[in-house]
């Protein structure tokens, strides 16, 4: 998406919205670095724990990537509505 050229303009409403998202994203990822955090940790501590703890790493990094995209792509439907 290429950036407006002229300033927009939110109405509050739009604005609530658009905080309520953001802090959504914000939770969500920080669950899932919770989440690779405590996996790191746990191999940190017990490495024959890799093998099982590498799906989850995977998985929470993927996630991560889903929950940016979305918010992007609301973002944009946003601005170009």
């Amino acid at each position: 998406m290429e950036a407006p050229k002229q300033p927009i303009t939110f109405t509050p409403a739009q604005l609530d919205k658009m905080v309520k998202r953001m802090s959504e994203l914000r939770h969500n990822i920080n669950n899932h670095l919770t989440l690779i955090i405590g996996a790191a940790e746990l191999i940190r501590r017990k490495p024959e724990m890799i093998e099982r703890m590498t799906g989850s790493l995977i998985d929470q990094a993927r996630k991560i990537e889903e929950e940016m995209k979305r918010f992007s792509a609301e973002f944009e439907r946003d601005l170009s509505a």
